[in-house]
């Protein structure tokens, strides 16, 4: 019997995006399991490199269960015309592309099956028009599945960002998206902890609520980097439920953004 290495076919399906469009660099963010901040930490990716002066762009891939543009306050539908689909901006003219702003009602739900979730993540690469950008951020759906297949074998990617939290399940969710993508031979640029801790309001003394972190563990053992640790924090919260987390102005992450910025992390294969 095959590995499950053995099984998949690195082959290069790698899709052209749209003439009109010039994006620098593809990062995609990703976890071994839902619920542990995926989408969060791309949304404050995307934040943080449009308060640098970049130009943004999120492809939220994950169909059936899309929250980007509830962070972010979107609710009007895309528009399109005969030279494609054009991504919606939100107020810090960051550029969104997401299921949920193609369906009449945002809570309709999408009770579609994986070739067809999959093709449909692929045009958003393919037919979107996002212009130039210099950062394009793609909010994976949890898992191993079709669609994370798809993105790592349609659009050319500069590397991922694996999300994860602190209980001891971690270092066996990390290992199956770590592991997933070096048989993809998709670059892996590190790992974010979120939920890491909490800030006592009183004292400011920090608890790990979830107990002793494993992560550092799991990526040294991986020989990845740990490149952020973000904790349980109300304020984010809230403007994630109002959507209004472009009003975010922690530094949890700057080392991260630094990081993604240097041209060390430039490893795209052409």
């Amino acid at each position: 019997m095959r590995s499950n290495e053995e099984s998949i076919q690195i082959k290069d399906f790698r899709c052209e995006t749209n003439e009109l469009n010039n994006i620098k660099r593809v990062i995609a963010v990703l976890s071994g399991k839902g619920g542990v901040g995926k989408s969060l930490v791309t949304s404050l990716l995307a934040v943080m490199m449009r308060k640098k002066e970049h130009k943004v762009g999120i492809l939220d891939a994950d169909i059936t269960g899309p929250s980007i543009p509830k962070m972010f306050g979107i609710h009007q539908g895309v528009e399109s015309s005969e030279l494609g689909i054009y991504p919606v901006k939100t107020e810090n003219e960051i550029k969104l592309m997401s299921i949920n702003l193609m369906l009449e009602k945002e809570d309709a739900p999408v009770i579609w099956r994986g070739p067809i979730i999959s093709n449909t993540v692929k045009q958003f690469w393919t037919d979107v028009i996002w212009g130039d950008l210099d950062y394009m951020f793609i909010d994976m759906p949890p898992g191993t599945g079709d669609v994370p297949l798809t993105v790592f074998q349609s659009i050319p990617l500069d590397g991922i960002i694996i999300v994860t939290s602190p209980q001891d399940l971690v270092s066996l969710i990390v290992k199956k998206a770590y592991n997933m993508a070096k048989t993809m031979n998709i670059p892996i640029l590190g790992i974010v902890e979120n939920m890491s801790y909490a800030v006592c309001p009183d004292c400011g003394k920090e608890i790990s609520i979830f107990g002793e972190s494993k992560t550092e563990a799991a990526a040294k053992e991986m020989d990845i980097k740990l490149l952020a640790k973000l904790p349980v924090d109300p304020d984010i919260t809230q403007l994630a439920d109002k959507g209004q987390i472009e009003k975010y102005n922690k530094e949890y992450i700057n080392e991260l953004t630094e990081f993604i910025e240097r041209d060390e992390t430039r490893v795209r294969t052409n």
